[in-house]
């Protein structure tokens, strides 16, 4: 067996997740600030890329299902205001690279069980191998262009590929919210369920996937993630340069 860190290792080691692991291996991922919806902010963006990190070298998790606290999955953020300068942006640029090809490095099957409102780094949830939403779920890109951002830390490459070229730009251009029925008809998610139906879903979907060989789980999502991991490769470090000069000159330093 590879050598990785164990659970109980990392299990109280990130302040945002809350993470459980059933005996056939599927580890429950979760979410959160102080046990209720995630708000995103610099703690989250810089530390769960080290939480897929240690869940992708762990040999012991076979499926993960990831979901949210609360009534959101992530449905706003708090980065606290202020100018932004070149050195701080190195540091967001790091995590950024890091929170995505983290995620994709991960070599086991990935379900997202989104409970409600995915406006802010919703692409944690599709980058997922199954994707399944709760009746009130929405999906939105609220933390970029229309607040003045670029769109470069993975939306870019993300949403093209799931709503196809002129879709993709519109959502991102005009703020567009997607509610969970239109998700599912425009294939952005595989199932939407009551939201108590949700996670006993997710754990059902779990359980046959994890009854695979350990190989085959490994090498399947390795096979399915390949080429999404090719074009983040390409596009995400220049989208965050991207966003980074523009918010350097957007809240310039005095």
């Amino acid at each position: 067996m590879r050598i990785g860190p164990r659970l109980e290792n990392y299990r109280e080691k990130y302040r945002h997740a809350l993470l459980t692991r059933s005996d056939d291996g599927v580890l429950e991922v979760v979410l959160h600030s102080d046990g209720s919806d995630l708000i995103w902010g610099a703690g989250p963006h810089e530390e769960l890329g080290y939480l897929f990190e240690d869940i992708g070298r762990d040999p012991h998790n076979k499926v993960i299902i990831m979901t949210g606290a609360g009534a959101a999955f992530i449905g706003r953020e708090s980065l606290g205001g202020g100018a932004m300068t070149a050195q701080a942006w190195q540091r967001i640029h790091a995590d950024g690279k890091r929170l995505i090809m983290s995620h994709l490095d991960i070599e086991v099957p990935m379900i997202a069980a989104v409970n409600g409102p995915a406006l802010v780094h919703a692409e944690l949830a599709l980058l997922c191998d199954v994707v399944i939403a709760a009746e009130n779920a929405v999906f939105a890109d609220s933390p970029h262009f229309t607040n003045g951002l670029v769109p470069g830390d993975g939306v870019q490459v993300v949403w093209p590929m799931l709503l196809g070229m002129n879709r993709a730009r519109y959502f991102l251009l005009t703020g567009q919210h997607l509610d969970a029925l239109r998700a599912l008809d425009w294939g952005v998610v595989n199932e939407v369920l009551p939201r108590e139906a949700l996670l006993p879903r997710a754990r059902e979907l779990a359980a046959t996937i994890a009854a695979r060989p350990a190989g085959t789980l490994r090498a399947t999502r390795s096979a399915m993630v390949h080429q999404i991991k090719k074009a983040m490769h390409d596009n995400l470090g220049y989208g965050l340069m991207l966003e980074g000069m523009a918010a350097i000159q957007y809240w310039p330093a005095e």
